[in-house]
């Protein structure tokens, strides 16, 4: 990632889906391939696959051909609803057999999909339009959730402006919420950051590079866009769930001089690498497609007038990061109150700049940046025991801590970044030494060690704390941890004695937290 890119981007589920800047490419069908993927992953953004509809073997080349350009972590996007149910089996089979680490789901929610999904070790994200779908995505089991506004390109499931729609989800459902909707530059970036979405999610933007699958034309179209030049329509519904409606640049057939796209004949308008192409389909022109692109869905979100060039996709996302983070700084208010990282999964209470004293401002940040890289490296660990474990008690624990590790992490980065500081982004040893133990069992009572190591630098700091909102987080984490160091030492004492006499009832009674200071 660019060193000149301020950490102060930086957001919890950045932690979740392993990538530097929380800004997100979208899953567009056809536009977002491995190409555009893998300059938005290098650039230190996430990036997803759009594979709607898509062959598992192309899912497979796709993939292979993502890990070839960068060793990034990166999604595949598919959407149920609109995918036959022999074809969706391949898909979801592909991504788990490809160990894929995050799979996006889109339109009606199909929880024995997520079910399935999460059960593999895979992070789901789900991307919805109404606050109740929000509510069904997060008890479905969804790790994070897209917010979809109405000015969205492309298919758009809601009907609220993403400025409504946003805080009230966020104020009903406690995973990281990512926002999604006529995102085109650093300054609506910002602006939903301090909403408290945890990221944006980019369409439009990242169609119009170099890198996208996007036909020039389509492009072109983007650039030249004006004020109101998209509209919202059901016209482009051929290959898709009746009633839905997309977001695309005006042309003919939003005009009605092509007819009626009910009841008119179909007619053949293109082909791509020889599948032809109706009137009134969902397909957008591709590189690969010939024929009339001009009369094809070019979609399109409200952000598209913002967009004056075609240029490369980390060229983009630099800019737009880069601006974001300049707005964030020049809002009033002390650091700490301007540069927000509060999604209700990981909300922390207003912090007082007088815990800097008695200790020392370099011994704090020390410590919390020791803090945070295990908490980070035990977040990773957790995400190989959900994938090993999947619903059995493993798994379930493997859960348990690693939200509560990534919680954390989002406290310690708000906490460092409130003196003026960059957090570390690193993982230290402790990783890469959990992740040597191929024992499931013995790289767990590994991570309970790392647990009993963080419960003895907090007591170690604690103390040294004034009283104030700092302390108090932290003596909420350290007896979480200690909680947790309880339950795992329980899970290995009933796994041991299973192994011994299996039904045999594990001893009760261990030993009690640590005492906080």
């Amino acid at each position: 990632m660019d060193p000149h890119i301020p950490d102060t981007l930086y957001r919890p589920v950045c932690e979740l889906l392993g990538s530097r800047l929380p800004l997100v490419l979208a899953g567009m069908g056809g536009v977002a391939r491995s190409e555009l993927v893998a300059a938005v992953c290098e650039a230190g953004g996430f990036g997803f696959l759009g594979m709607v509809r898509e062959h598992p073997d192309f899912i497979r080349a796709e993939v292979a051909r993502v890990r070839e350009r960068t060793g990034r972590s990166f999604g595949v996007n598919v959407i149920p609803a609109a995918t036959e149910a022999r074809l969706l089996a391949g898909q979801i089979a592909a991504c788990i057999d490809l160990q894929v680490p995050v799979v996006g789901l889109f339109w009606d929610l199909w929880p024995a999909v997520v079910d399935r999904l999460r059960a593999a070790g895979i992070l789901v994200v789900c991307q919805v339009g109404a606050v109740e779908e929000a509510r069904a995505a997060e008890r479905a089991g969804a790790a994070i959730l897209i917010v979809q506004g109405r000015e969205a390109g492309g298919h758009v499931r809601g009907e609220r402006p993403l400025l409504e729609l946003l805080p009230e989800v966020l104020a009903k459902v406690a995973v990281p919420v990512l926002a999604a909707g006529g995102i085109a530059d650093g300054a609506d970036v910002a602006n939903l950051l301090s909403l408290g979405a945890q990221g944006a999610v980019l369409g439009t933007a990242l169609l119009a590079t170099h890198e996208s699958f996007a036909h020039a034309h389509h492009k072109q179209r983007i650039v030249a866009a004006r004020e109101g030049d998209t509209r919202l329509t059901q016209a482009f519904h051929i290959n898709w769930p009746p009633g839905a409606r997309v977001r695309v640049l005006a042309n003919e057939v939003t005009r009605g001089e092509r007819g009626d796209p009910f009841t008119s004949p179909r007619t053949v308008i293109g082909e791509d690498a020889g599948r032809p192409i109706v009137l009134f389909s969902t397909d957008s022109p591709l590189r690969s497609t010939t024929g009339d692109l001009e009369a094809m869905a070019l979609y399109a979100g409200e952000g598209a007038a913002r967009i004056g060039t075609v240029e490369g996709a980390a060229q983009r996302l630099r800019a737009i990061a880069l601006d974001a983070a300049t707005a964030l700084a020049a809002r009033p208010g002390p650091l700490h109150e301007r540069v927000d990282v509060s999604s209700p999964v990981c909300y922390a209470e207003e912090l007082d700049a007088a815990y800097v004293s008695p200790i020392g401002r370099e011994e704090l940040l020390a410590s919390l940046n020791e803090l945070l890289e295990a908490e980070r490296a035990g977040a990773r660990v957790a995400m190989q025991f959900i994938k090993e474990g999947g619903d059995g008690a493993l798994g379930q624990l493997g859960e348990q801590i690693r939200r509560d590790e990534v919680k954390w992490c989002g406290m310690l980065i708000r906490a460092i970044q409130s003196i003026d500081a960059a957090p570390s982004t690193r993982t230290g040893a402790f990783y890469d030494k959990a992740m040597a133990i191929e024992d499931p069992g013995k790289r767990l009572a590994f991570l309970n060690r790392g647990q009993a190591w963080v419960v003895d630098k907090l007591t170690a700091l604690l103390p040294r704390l004034r009283d104030g909102a700092l302390r108090d987080q932290l003596a909420e984490m350290c007896a979480r941890h200690a909680d947790n160091i309880v339950q795992v030492g329980g899970f290995l004492d009933r796994r041991a004695l299973e192994a011994i006499s299996p039904g045999t009832p594990a001893r009760a009674g261990r030993s009690s937290p640590p005492r906080l200071p």
